[in-house]
């Protein structure tokens, strides 16, 4: 394709430069009309003519000859040789002055082919010149007479002398610009190769940076952003285009701080929101780029979201303290039961006695009241440090969601609450009912409480599937709102742990219990507030139907 591009404009120049000699011919003609003679001029238009033709054919054969382009390129060089020669018959010969195109064709054989033909050009030179001198100094050609040509001479000495100095001439021609065109091909090449070389590192690198499961920046000395790959732009809503030579700390805030000084931070943490609002911890590493010279340019700085990572580490420190306050407290809880046994049996034995005194009897009414109220809450606290292994079983969540609505309208708790149940038909879970049940009753109480009596909550249940730290395919997602008092982020930290409570009649065990049967169950629960507008807990379970296909003989609930 090169090659033809190139042949391609060498037509072109060949015809403009032929317009521009014939353009002159007849300006000459035109001044002085019997310099040339007519039959000089006759001759000079048909060889013009013959050019031009020439020069279309060419470029037809050009366009549409695609495996030929070197036989062209032959037949092109020839031309030149045949045109220059008969232009030095027609302008006197050996006392031409256009004797110098011999070298413009060599120097076209070159640029054109290679230097073995620059060299196989230069001796057709040599062969049509020295012929055309000895047959003009044997009389065998006569030149076209012009007024303005100097006297004809074919003295010998002159005439081995004028053909000597051109061969030379054209061989050096060949040898010089074969050469140079040798360097500039093999430069060329060497280009080409660089170039295809760089544009596949480029690929290689734009595919990189572009498929990192990590964001990717770099910011030069001022802290201007130079490069920002794709999960860069879906954390912060901007495109590359845009982030481009923006300051750091205006597309990630509080980011960009860390760089203003220019002091090397291999890493580190800073917290942000994304392009929807949502608050995000991001990690990051950083090191320095240096140009040629060695002079620090810029930093290439990695990150990546590190939100689901310290959530999951303070699920794990919460599942440690939980399992190491339950099992020192499982141990106390049990010794005390046995005695407060004791303790409540003793004191209804002297209840029941006839001395007893009345105003003595209502003291120890209290003491037994309060012996059970103690015992529930050491039971409460002893099915959370042992929790009991689930029996599950297959339980449809709109039927379960169904009897769990017609069992709310009953308890007086929920008056004046509002409720809005929603699950597709064939939704289900693998779980203890029992246990089940006891989620969603302290999960609703917890709501009731937040309202104060008087609210709205909504439970809705779908196929759900992306969650993390879950591979299960088949996820079932729950998620419970209220338009409850909400909660603040110290609450928040500490909802799960057991005997934290913001009621004064709370155990602080309900919600303690609901994480550790949900986690029994292998799923995950998860809760937002924000204060005065509502709490929203979300949980995640595995699905039935992988179970349901292995163990066909489950039942539904």
């Amino acid at each position: 394709m090169e090659n033809k591009i190139r042949l391609t404009w060498f037509v072109i120049a060949r015809m403009i430069v032929v317009t521009l000699f014939l353009a002159g011919t007849f300006f000459m003609n035109i001044r002085e009309p019997a310099s040339l003679g007519e039959q000089a001029l006759s001759s000079f238009v048909r060889l013009f003519v013959a050019t031009y033709i020439f020069c279309i054919v060419s470029l037809f054969l050009i366009k549409v000859v695609d495996r030929h382009i070197r036989v062209i390129t032959y037949v092109q060089i020839i031309w030149d040789l045949i045109f220059v020669t008969l232009l030095l018959l027609m302008t006197g010969g050996i006392n031409s002055p256009f004797s110098f195109l011999y070298l413009l064709s060599i120097i076209n054989a070159s640029v054109l082919l290679a230097r073995r033909e620059a060299f196989y050009t230069a001796s057709l030179c040599s062969i049509l010149y020295g012929a055309m001198v000895n047959l003009l100094y044997y009389g065998y050609l006569s030149p076209f007479k012009s007024e303005y040509l100097p006297p004809l001479q074919y003295d010998t000495r002159y005439s081995f002398y004028i053909t000597f100095l051109n061969i030379i001439a054209f061989y050096l021609v060949a040898f010089l610009t074969g050469t140079l065109a040798e360097q500039v091909r093999r430069s060329e090449s060497a280009l080409l190769d660089k170039t295809v070389d760089l544009e596949e590192l480029e690929r290689l690198h734009s595919s990189i940076v572009s498929n990192l499961s990590s964001g990717l920046l770099t910011i030069n000395r001022e802290g201007r952003i130079r490069v920002f790959n794709q999960y860069a732009e879906k954390l912060t809503g901007t495109n590359q285009a845009e982030a481009y030579d923006m300051p750091l700390h205006e597309v990630l805030p509080g980011f960009g701080d860390l760089f203003k000084e220019q002091h090397l931070i291999n890493r580190g943490e800073f917290r942000c929101r994304t392009v929807s609002g949502e608050p995000r911890i991001l990690g990051f590493n950083s090191v320095p780029l240096f140009d040629k010279a060695g002079e620090m340019e810029g930093y290439l700085v990695n990150f990546q979201d590190l939100t689901q990572i310290k959530k999951m580490e303070e699920d794990l420190k919460r599942a440690d303290r939980l399992a190491a306050v339950g099992e020192l407290s499982a141990s106390i809880a049990h010794e005390i039961r046995n005695p407060l046994a004791s303790i409540s049996g003793s004191v209804q034995l002297i209840a029941n006695g006839d001395s007893v005194a009345e105003k003595d009897r209502k003291l120890l009414d209290i003491v037994v009241r309060e012996t059970a109220r103690l015992n529930d809450l050491i039971r409460d606290f002893l099915a959370y440090a042992r929790p009991v292994k689930p029996v599950k079983m297959k339980i449809q969540l709109k039927r379960f969601l169904t009897d769990l609505h017609s069992q709310l309208t009953t308890d007086n708790r929920f008056e004046g609450i509002q409720f809005d149940f929603g699950a597709p038909e064939n939704l289900c879970v693998f779980v203890d009912t029992d246990q089940f049940k006891q989620v969603f009753w302290n999960l609703l109480i917890n709501s009731v409480e937040a309202m104060k009596g008087s609210g709205a909550i909504a439970i809705e249940a779908f196929p759900h599937t992306g969650e993390l730290d879950m591979e299960d395919d088949d996820l079932v997602k729950i998620v419970i709102a209220d338009t409850g008092s909400g909660m603040n982020a110290e609450q928040l930290g500490r909802l799960f742990e057991p005997f934290y409570t913001t009621k004064t009649q709370g155990t602080g065990l309900g919600l303690a219990t609901v994480y550790r049967i949900i986690e029994a169950h292998g799923g995950k629960i998860d809760v937002s507030s924000i204060k005065d507008t509502g709490t929203v807990f979300t949980i995640v379970l595995p699905g039935c139907e992988k179970e349901f296909n292995v163990k066909g003989e489950s039942k539904w609930i």
